[in-house]
């Protein structure tokens, strides 16, 4: 009777990082087969670790993950097919364009101006391949911020119920928290307290806030 060997460990992370990979990338799969055609060992470790493994992990969620790896490309000076890698799976992981180029400054500071400037060259040429906007639209989070800031001033760029005024009027404290690249969580708490009074799920299309849910906790 013939014996069938089992997979390594490497094989068996590549494989489940690949079917990752290809979900995240268009021609994920045709891409990864040119990246690594000459040393197609270093692919299964590379995309076994990165995809197989590190992206499985339950300690960050998947567009945390991607905004530490891109300030990572970036600081490393990697403008070729680290930087378009992920510049498609940050996207595809729900990081907004214009996080993007909010990592890209945040990170010149610390890194240096040189490697943020080629970065930013290369960038240009993924936004216009990817047909996007150049410069992107403002982050969720921003556009979110001015829409608090104008619901405060009683000028709501947006028609709100009295709920969801009640918990973004003064003096309640607001934590904004983008889940998306068209959402963003508030919390709103009321002085000292810890625990939010209520929350509220904003959906934003480009520069504007298109739809305001608002949630109170339920009564004990």
């Amino acid at each position: 009777m013939k014996t069938i060997a089992p997979q390594s460990p490497v094989e068996t992370l590549y494989q489940e990082g690949r079917k990752t990979f290809i979900e995240l990338v268009p021609n994920g799969g045709a891409r990864l087969d040119a990246l690594f055609c000459t040393a197609p060992a270093l692919g299964e470790l590379a995309v076994g670790v990165v995809y197989g493994y590190l992206h499985g992990r339950s300690g960050l969620d998947h567009r945390l993950q991607e905004a530490a790896i891109f300030a990572a490309i970036v600081a490393a000076g990697m403008v070729g097919p680290p930087l378009s890698v992920h510049f498609n799976t940050s996207l595809a992981e729900g990081l907004a364009p214009g996080e993007l180029t909010e990592l890209l400054l945040l990170v010149s500071a610390f890194t240096g101006f040189p490697r943020a400037v080629a970065t930013a060259e290369q960038l240009n040429q993924l936004f216009a391949s990817a047909g996007l906007p150049s410069p992107p639209p403002p982050t969720p989070r921003a556009v979110v911020m001015a829409f608090c800031d104008s619901v405060r001033r009683d000028q709501p760029s947006f028609p709100v119920s009295a709920q969801v005024r009640k918990l973004l009027r003064k003096p309640h404290r607001l934590s904004l928290q983008a889940t998306a690249a068209d959402r963003v969580v508030i919390e709103s708490y009321k002085g000292t307290e810890t625990n939010p009074r209520g929350m509220l799920l904003v959906r934003v299309a480009n520069t504007q806030v298109v739809e305001v849910t608002a949630y109170s906790p339920m009564p004990d």
